[in-house]
């Protein structure tokens, strides 16, 4: 027969469990923990995982004036990576953190692109030609991304794109064709068969992500990225066709 316990042995165990309670409480709490919270880790969690690449250009003349930009904490802006116009990475955030990079911005709804996607600075003035070597180093960081995260194409993307009415980077120079060419965004080659009849445009534009809520400047950021010009006016015939195709496209890649 088990033996009995011996007296006060219950309040003995009520004072230890509440001494221990106490100091638990009393415990520095982890970073990011509710204030008088009791921490209790569980293993069930993991990081971040970034849906979206964001793309920019630096407008600088050498990545050493970027770099000093983005590591400023004065000037609160930031991007997971910069490029050189020699092909060289620089990694400034862990990819599991939130960088500073995208500002207000909208896609598809989506209002904090910084929390769901990767930002990569390309140091380049915005009138010039992107360098080969900085478009290959690009491409081979771009393809770790991917793998990495199982980013759809649609969500490779251009800062200009994702905040039409602040940004126009990268500039309409960048080498978009290229880069759908192996999979980091949509692409459609023309001439193609034409829109149904009744096509809004603008409403097109919207189902693909643009915030058109400044219509000018979502037909200018589509013109930048798709057809290789700043024009603001809105989308002619042919240009109508690449949209409904891209949307197309969109959808069978999700």
């Amino acid at each position: 027969m088990p033996r009995r316990p011996p007296r006060g042995f219950k309040v003995v165990r009520w004072l230890a469990v509440t001494l221990l309670a106490a100091l638990a409480a009393c415990a520095p709490l982890p970073s990011g923990q509710g204030r008088g919270a009791l921490w209790q880790p569980s293993p069930n969690f993991d990081q971040r995982r970034p849906n979206f690449v964001i793309l920019h250009q630096t407008t600088n003349d050498n990545a050493a004036t970027a770099l000093a930009t983005l590591t400023n904490p004065q000037r609160k802006v930031s991007a997971h990576y910069l490029i050189g116009r020699d092909g060289a990475i620089m990694q400034l955030v862990d990819e599991a953190a939130r960088a500073w990079h995208a500002g207000e911005s909208w896609w598809g709804g989506n209002t904090d692109l910084n929390s769901a996607s990767i930002g990569i600075e390309l140091d380049n003035t915005g009138d010039e030609a992107f360098a080969e070597a900085q478009v290959v180093a690009l491409l081979a960081l771009l393809d770790e991304l991917r793998t990495r995260y199982r980013i759809p194409p649609a969500n490779f993307l251009a800062h200009g794109d994702i905040a039409p009415a602040r940004k126009v980077d990268p500039s309409r120079l960048f080498p978009w064709q290229r880069l759908a060419g192996q999979g980091f965004g949509l692409w459609c080659e023309m001439p193609l068969p034409a829109a149904p009849s009744g096509f809004d445009a603008l409403l097109g534009l919207q189902a693909l992500g643009y915030d058109i809520v400044v219509p000018a400047a979502a037909q200018q950021a589509f013109h930048r990225h798709f057809t290789g010009s700043d024009d603001p006016a809105p989308l002619v015939s042919a240009e109508q066709a690449l949209l409904h195709c891209l949307l197309r496209k969109k959808v069978s890649s999700e």
